[in-house]
């Protein structure tokens, strides 16, 4: 069975990101935890979706053991930092986007068809992708319960999306994971049904409904 999500207009002009995520967002939870033997750690991780009539926001909302973010700059290697990711496939086609962000708000932004030879955005264009974090500096802390926050705004043209002609819907999963934090673990939205974690795999994607 495909997850769903509804994904309402919101009027950001109105009022600010946070009322209007609460007001108007849909609550998503990432809490499918597709291989427990191997990775039993689950944080608690949700957020809140909605859309501009240009742009897809996305809010995180994190709690859990440890928090690293070593890398300060974009496009690194921000799967191994305690991190949040939106992978979203572009509907004319079999190519998809993922967006993983860790608490420092920086950003690895990708694009291909599989898992190998994925093209990193320019830095043009991640100047596009806003966003916002709780925190600013480089760190790793081991054990402690951390709560944070992180939000991004992606332009649709950064999916192959045309703002005038929106799709009815969207193919996409969001995930949690920390590769090299001290409790690794990897949850999704939609569950992924392969016998090691592997984010890169479309074909379990489910689908965001644009309201």
């Amino acid at each position: 069975m495909i997850k769903r999500l509804n994904v309402p207009l919101a009027s950001f002009e109105e009022q600010d990101m946070d009322t209007a995520l609460e007001c108007c967002g849909a609550r998503f939870f990432v809490d499918n935890v597709n291989w427990p033997e191997q990775f039993p750690y689950a944080p608690l991780c949700g957020g809140r979706i909605a859309r501009t009539e240009e742009s897809l926001v996305v809010d995180f909302r994190v709690s859990g053991l440890d928090l690293r973010a070593r890398n300060t700059r974009d496009n690194g290697t921000q799967w191994e930092d305690s991190c949040v990711e939106v992978f979203i496939q572009d509907p004319k086609g079999d190519v998809y986007y993922n967006f993983e962000v860790n608490p420092l708000g920086k950003v690895l932004a990708a694009s291909g068809a599989s898992r190998d030879n994925r093209v990193k955005r320019p830095l043009r264009e991640m100047r596009r992708i806003l966003r916002t974090a709780d925190f600013q500096k480089g760190m790793d802390f081991k054990g402690g319960i951390w709560n944070w926050r992180v939000s991004l705004v992606i332009p649709f043209e950064l999916i192959g999306v045309d703002p005038e002609n929106l799709p009815e819907k969207l193919r996409a999963n969001f995930y949690k994971c920390g590769d090299k934090t001290a409790h690794p673990h990897f949850l999704s939205w939609a569950p992924v049904g392969t016998p090691n974690p592997d984010f890169h795999r479309p074909e379990f994607f489910g689908e965001l409904i644009l309201k």
